[in-house]
């Protein structure tokens, strides 16, 4: 049964864990985050966007940034796992 287990199941499961990890990290990507708040100031210091749309979207992307930070850590320290 063990033998089962490890040529059927395991593989499986490093495939799901590898999914997992590039859905994680396409939905919490940093470097997109850290650019759009870029574009943002950007766009508020070319006055295309005004104070209260900036201030609203930093706020946004700042949370998201946050967040994102936060997934990628407990990722790498091993926290976060798929349940077999």
């Amino acid at each position: 049964m063990f033998v089962l287990d490890d040529l059927l199941v395991r593989p499986f499961v490093s495939i799901v864990d590898a999914l997992h990890m590039l859905a994680l990290n396409e939905l919490y990507d940093v470097d997109a985050i850290e650019a759009e708040l870029k574009e943002n100031q950007l766009l508020y210091e070319l006055d295309e966007r005004s104070e209260a749309e900036y201030r609203q979207r930093k706020e946004e992307l700042e949370a998201e940034l946050a967040l994102a930070r936060e997934i990628h850590e407990e990722f790498a320290s091993g926290r976060i796992e798929v349940k077999s």
